[in-house]
Formats: structure tokens, sequence, C-alpha cells
């Protein structure tokens, strides 16, 4: 793509397994409060279900007045935990951050990020998270990146205008230079293209676009990114 100097990305769900996590680690909670496998199994929602629910509980508590994300994560928590009738502890939620602190890149990432580096695209994280979470997500991406952008530094968390305005005063290119690379619409695709940015939908679960969406591109994994970039 002419003319992109900069790409900017979301990092969990698109560079960091951030789903895959997640639905573990809920996962491990529901059959802890489950009792006998053997007899509990088919009663169970599904992983990917509990996933869901637990993320449409996050993305209502990001919409309210900010709060550090650990706190979103702990609440959300809570708020789940009371739906489905799990018994949730404080050491619980300490350990969903931790957990947040351990999760893996995709094995495409590194390959790609470092191929758009060496194509001399500026590289930049944009993320909804606390500045002592993303430290050690950093160490496992194992990049430099140009700049990192949480929601700690604006106050404020994707899809909120505010976070992708700090951005460009951040990056001090414009928008229309700038490649945002996102797995999400609601907090990503949507706000990055208000501003002016190109955009890619990295769509890894083959969903349905949501109607009246058009990103600039739409990749199933990262590979593409290179040579989007020319």
């Amino acid at each position: 793509m002419a003319g992109i100097r900069v790409v900017t990305f979301d990092c969990y769900g698109t560079l960091i397994d951030w789903e895959g996590g997640t639905a573990s680690f809920l996962y491990e909670l529901a059959l802890r409060d489950a009792g006998p496998a053997e007899s509990s199994a088919a009663e169970l929602p599904s992983a990917a279900g509990i996933r869901e629910r637990w993320e449409r509980i996050q993305f209502d508590l990001i919409a309210g007045a900010y709060r550090p994300y650990k706190e979103i994560l702990a609440n959300s928590l809570a708020l789940l935990a009371a739906e489905q009738g799990w018994s949730v502890t404080q050491a619980d939620k300490a350990a969903f951050v931790r957990a947040m602190r351990s999760w893996q890149p995709f094995p495409d990432t590194r390959s790609a990020l470092t191929a758009a580096r060496a194509r001399g695209a500026q590289l930049v994280i944009i993320s909804n998270t606390d500045r002592d979470i993303i430290v050690h997500t950093l160490r496992h991406l194992e990049i430099p990146f140009d700049a990192v952008i949480t929601a700690e530094d604006c106050h404020a968390y994707k899809p909120a205008p505010a976070v992708f305005h700090r951005a460009l005063e951040v990056i001090g290119t414009p928008p229309d230079r700038i490649l945002h690379v996102a797995f999400g619409f609601e907090y990503d695709n949507g706000p990055a293209n208000a501003v002016g940015m190109r955009t890619a939908w990295v769509n890894r679960s083959a969903r349905a676009r949501p109607p009246g969406e058009v990103p600039d591109f739409e990749w199933r994994d990262l590979w593409a990114l290179a040579e989007a970039l020319g």
C-alpha cells in the first residue's frame, strides 16, 4: 500500500492470543465449580460461549468512567461469576491479571512484524491495557516498537475517539499514512477509520463482516501485512 509509513496494532486478539487465553482461564473456573467432570461436562457452556459473555460485560465496563484495566478485569470476572453462580475469590481476580501477563503471540506475529519493519514501517501498539501488564507482553513479542499507547496513558479505552487522537499526537504522522491492524470492529476498526487511518481487519475466525464496515484489507492472519506494505 503506497504511502504507509506507520502500522499501528491492537495488541490482545491481534498480536496476542487474547481470546484463547481468556477462554482457557474462564473455563478452568467453570470446571472448578462444576463438580466431577463426567457428570457435569454436558451442563457446562462452551469455553467460547463463556468468553463471549465475559467480553460483553467487559465492554460495558470500559464504556464507563475510566478505571485501571486491572480493576476492569477483576470487576468483570466478579460480575460473570455472579451470573454463572461461581465462587470467585480475590486470589482468582489477581490470577486473571497475572494470566494476561503470560499470554503468548500468535504463531505468525513475530515474523510478520519483523517483515514489516524490514520494509521500513514504524510499528506502534494502541492497547486497552495498563503499562504494568503490557510490559510483560512486549517481552513475549520480542520485537522493538516505536511507540506503545495504552488506555492508562489516555485514561480512556477504545473505541473512545480520545485514544486514537492521542495516538495521532504521539505518532506525528498524517492519518492517511497510518494503517491500523486489528481483529475487532467494535473496539478498533471503526474508530480508526473515523480519524482517517486506513484499516486492516485480521479475521482469524472467518466471521461475517459487520454491515456497512469496509476495511482497506481483510486477512485471515498477519502473513499478508508485508505484502500489503509493498
